[in-house]
Parts: structure tokens; C-alpha cells; sequence
């Protein structure tokens, strides 16, 4: 089952998907948003394109473990998906505490800088994020 990660974010989106087998996570873009409509939009419309059997937000939390503002915003956009999926589809929360900083931290090891580094550090972050979840397994319990 291919699974699809999400990193969400208010302008932008990235997207990775999984390899049929669940075990390696390739970045698939960055997607522009407005607003959660739209992103639950997108995020349907890859469903859809790619036979995803279950989705990843990354689910932003602080430091310390407790929510971040943004969690809830996450936690909206999990309920819009439920709404408007079908319920063989799963949508699952996985802690995505940094995944971005861990990205940034992979392109400065690549040197990518500029309008490269900001159209994808979003889809790696998403990829970092699936392919933990991947590695723990999470998806074949």
C-alpha cells in the first residue's frame, strides 16, 4: 500500500509518497495552498492520483512534546480529510518535530541555496517525515 506524507504548511505543502512495498519515501512537490480547503483539495487530488491507502500529517508539536499552535490547524485539516475520504483511507498524525530543521540541515550539507533550497525544502521535510514513520513500522500494525 502506498502511503502519502504530508508536511502542512499556511502558503505551502510538501508532498512525498511511498514505494508500493512501504518502505522507501520519495518526495513527490511542493504545492502553493489558500487555505485549508485547498490543500485538502490537493492532498485528495494525489490520493487519487497515486492509489494512496493511507495518509501522514505531520503533526507539529514543540520541543517539550506539548501542541503547537499550528497543531490544531493540523488537526482541522485531518477532519476535512476525513470528511471528504473514504474510510478505507486512513489519515494518521506523526510527530513531526523537527523534520524541517533536519531538512534545512540537509541543505546546507547539498548547498543548495536560494529559490532551489525554498521550492524544496517543504517536500523533503514531507519525505524525511514519511520515512520515519516507514521505519517504525507504523503503517503495518
Amino acid at each position: 500500500m502506498r502511503v502519502l506524507g504530508v508536511d502542512y504548511g499556511e502558503r505551502r505543502m510538501g508532498l512525498a509518497v511511498s514505494d508500493p512495498e512501504g518502505k522507501i519515501a520519495s518526495g513527490i512537490g511542493t504545492v502553493q495552498i489558500k487555505g485549508m480547503r485547498n490543500a485538502a483539495e490537493q492532498i485528495i487530488m494525489a490520493v487519487n492520483e497515486r492509489g494512496v491507502g493511507c495518509i501522514v500529517l505531520g503533526y507539529p508539536r514543540n520541543l517539550s512534546g506539548t501542541e503547537s499552535p499550528m497543531s490544531e490547524r493540523v488537526l482541522k485539516l485531518k477532519l476535512l480529510l476525513e470528511q471528504n475520504l473514504p474510510r478505507e483511507i486512513g489519515i494518521e498524525l506523526f510527530d513531526e518535530r523537527l523534520s524541517t530543521a533536519y531538512a534545512h540541515q540537509l541543505m546546507n550539507i547539498t548547498d543548495t541555496r536560494g529559490r532551489r533550497r525554498k521550492e524544496n525544502i517543504d517536500t523533503l521535510a514531507a519525505q524525511i517525515i514519511l520515512q520515519d514513520y516507514l521505519d517504525r513500522g507504523a503503517h503495518t500494525e
